[in-house]
């Protein structure tokens, strides 16, 4: 497949994204570390992250890096709208935009050079035009290849700007931290770690059946491939997205299964709402697990037919969850996801709800307009009360039936860790 022998593309990826959209929203958060997320840390921003504290992380830990952090709920309908006004720029930019999440994109400026400028130019318009309209700092990367452009990008942050010249592709590439290559995660990592394979350079001197020894076939072919910067994959616009999901880690403490069911219950109305609020339905519930000795497992059921009411997907999810306990009693548990897959837009031919469902969506219909106006910490199941400053990241439940309903304003008041 061609590769531009030029540099055309790049990687938009915005700082820190839900916990800049509070700082941007609040100005009391702003040059002050901010964490997204009171049972476990959704996100942090960079004032934050100084201080140790990263995504994922218990609350109570992050509170105490960080005792002066202000903790705030996330608010979903925020960063939905902060996301659409970013993609719109996004493709003002550029004919060839790939999102891969809510907040970072690939574009591809090949061929704009004589209208728009070089890549350099269009990425440092990009930046300044994100913050004038969407009021984000974001960081971009540009390379020739995709994985050099989103490793650039990582390397500039927060809020910057670096270009791979094509002569110091293997310089900068080689030098960095194995853990850094696209596609490397904490527990690949620590296998090489463990065989004195740190940087992407020592990747590189290994052979493709070496890696294919140490970590199979597609990882250690993956791998090869990119620590000598083979990346033909081109930007593809239009991409669509293939599933969305949420988790939530649990510590090492046993947990009762009512404990686990209320985790699953408001990662399902999260999941669900986000759904509703971007006009996807799905077909596919898939729970994900992490045991506790770090083994994962994958359970999921396809539904006759796409939807985001929150009743079906939470009685699939809570099925897959009695299945799974046999295995979750004898290893424990310290991670659990609700991903809906198979999406397709709303208006893709869906079933018709049936008049027996028609008090759930209505239901689901009417607390999402809550939510929207009062924050996402308004309405709670009675169920979940007890479990609530243990539920884990994006934990601000919003949910359903038997609830519980506070007065507020759009936002719930900022929280002072202590």
């Amino acid at each position: 497949m061609f590769v531009s022998t030029e540099v055309t593309i790049l990687h938009a990826d915005v700082d820190a994204f839900f916990a800049s959209v509070e700082q941007r929203d609040d100005p009391r958060l702003r040059g002050r570390p901010t964490i997204v997320g009171s049972g476990v840390v959704m996100a942090a921003s960079y004032e934050a992250r100084a201080h140790g504290v990263r995504g994922g992380m218990g609350g109570a830990r992050a509170r105490r890096l960080c005792p002066q952090a202000a903790v705030v709920e996330p608010r979903f309908s925020a960063y939905v709208d902060a996301s659409k006004t970013l993609f719109e720029v996004f493709e003002r930019t550029a004919p060839l935009v790939e999102g891969l999440s809510m907040e970072e994109a690939f574009l591809d400026v090949r061929g704009l050079e004589r209208i728009s400028g070089s890549a350099t130019d269009i990425a440092v318009r990009l930046r300044r035009e994100v913050l004038r309209r969407v009021g984000l700092p974001i960081t971009v990367g540009v390379a020739r290849t995709k994985v050099l452009a989103k490793m650039a990008s990582r390397a500039a942050k927060p809020d910057g700007l670096l270009v791979v010249a094509p002569e110091r592709e293997l310089t900068f590439l080689h030098a960095l931290g194995v853990e850094r290559l696209w596609g490397v995660g904490p527990a690949t990592a620590r296998r090489l770690h463990d065989r004195g394979i740190t940087t992407v350079g020592h990747v590189a001197q290994l052979t493709e059946e070496d890696l294919v020894s140490i970590l199979g076939r597609a990882s250690g072919r993956h791998l090869h491939a990119l620590a000598h910067n083979h990346d033909p994959r081109p930007v593809r616009a239009g991409r669509r997205r293939r599933s969305i999901g949420s988790q939530s880690a649990l510590g090492r403490s046993r947990r009762s299964p009512d404990a686990l069911d209320a985790v699953v219950v408001a990662i399902v109305d999260r999941v669900s709402r986000r759904m509703r609020s971007s006009g996807w339905v799905g077909r596919t519930v898939m729970l994900r697990l992490r045991f506790g000795d770090f083994s994962r497992a994958t359970r999921s059921h396809t539904l006759p037919q796409p939807t985001a009411a929150t009743r079906t997907i939470l009685a699939t999810a809570r099925a897959l969850l009695a299945a799974a306990m046999p295995t979750i009693d004898r290893r424990g548990l310290t991670l659990i996801g609700v991903t809906i897959g198979n999406l397709a837009g709303r208006d893709a031919g869906v079933q018709l709800t049936l008049p027996l469902d028609r008090d759930s969506g209505a239901l689901d219909a009417a607390l999402d307009e809550l939510c929207d106006r009062f924050g996402p910490a308004a309405v709670t199941r009675a169920a979940l009360i007890s479990h609530a400053t243990r539920l884990a990241p994006e934990s601000s439940p919003s949910l359903i039936a038997g609830s519980s309903v506070r007065a507020g304003g759009h936002r719930p008041p900022l929280k002072e860790a202590t």
